[in-house]
């Protein structure tokens, strides 16, 4: 336990949590993008979504193991780990560095560094504050309830991405993220020794697909939402929903 504390306290241990648990966020991301995109799937069975069969399948994998719904929230509760320790070493890095030139430069010249990495505290910081908003209108439903309805997630896709605003904010978080990403992905190469000269170009450009890539597979959604280019829920969606809306269970 002694070293794991004397590692944590440590630079290069902080350093080593930052990419460890961007690793596990960014596999994350990948693994929800893919559910997202099911959204343009056709239905299974008439009047059932293929984002809804999934979304069911969410709350009820690891049955009968695990009571309905508590497998998921095993995988929030790591993923809010993930996320808490990410964002606790990055703020004691940022005021460690800090610390170490109390006295600003008069004048900086970035010679390498890109907009993205000098950038990362905010992206870093309007992305929590997203992920809250995120929560509260598709997991709880609190942000705006009149556009919730319990399991019923591509109803709840279309409701909110109707409106230009809820589109406009969804692209413009995604695009916030695609530029933390794009720093992010290539720390993680160099914190984890995987950067080397010979290969750094690749590396940064598999960071930069990787980023562009998640930003238009996320942005996709509510654009075609918005666009009218996905078609509305069935019409009995919301009673069938109401009818047998399952163990309570946020999405």
């Amino acid at each position: 336990m002694s070293r794991l504390v004397t590692l944590y306290r440590s630079h290069v241990g902080k350093k080593a949590i930052v990419a460890v648990t961007g690793a596990i966020l960014l596999g994350f991301l990948v693994l929800h993008v893919m559910g997202n995109l099911k959204a343009f799937l056709p239905d299974p069975e008439p009047g059932v979504a293929d984002i809804d069969v999934y979304g069911r399948f969410l709350r009820t994998m690891g049955e009968p193991i695990f009571p309905y719904g508590s497998a998921l929230w095993i995988v929030r509760g790591v993923l809010l780990a993930a996320l808490v320790l990410h964002l606790v070493c990055v703020l004691q890095l940022a005021l460690r560095n800090r610390r170490a030139r109390p006295v600003r430069y008069a004048r900086t010249r970035h010679l390498q560094a890109t907009a993205s990495a000098r950038w990362m505290l905010y992206t870093g910081s309007l992305l929590a504050v997203f992920i809250v908003v995120h929560l509260l209108q598709f997991t709880t439903g609190d942000l705006d309830p009149s556009r919730f309805t319990e399991g019923a997630v591509y109803l709840n896709l279309q409701r909110t991405f109707a409106l230009g605003g809820y589109a406009a904010l969804y692209v413009g978080a995604m695009a916030v993220l695609g530029l933390h990403l794009y720093h992010g992905a290539w720390s993680l190469f160099q914190s984890l020794g995987l950067d080397n000269p010979d290969r750094n170009r690749g590396l940064r450009a598999l960071a930069l697909v990787v980023a562009v890539g998640l930003f238009l597979a996320f942005s996709s959604v509510p654009l075609a939402f918005f666009s009218g280019v996905m078609d509305a829920s069935p019409a009995d969606a919301t009673d069938r929903f109401a009818v047998e809306p399952g163990p309570p269970g946020g999405g």
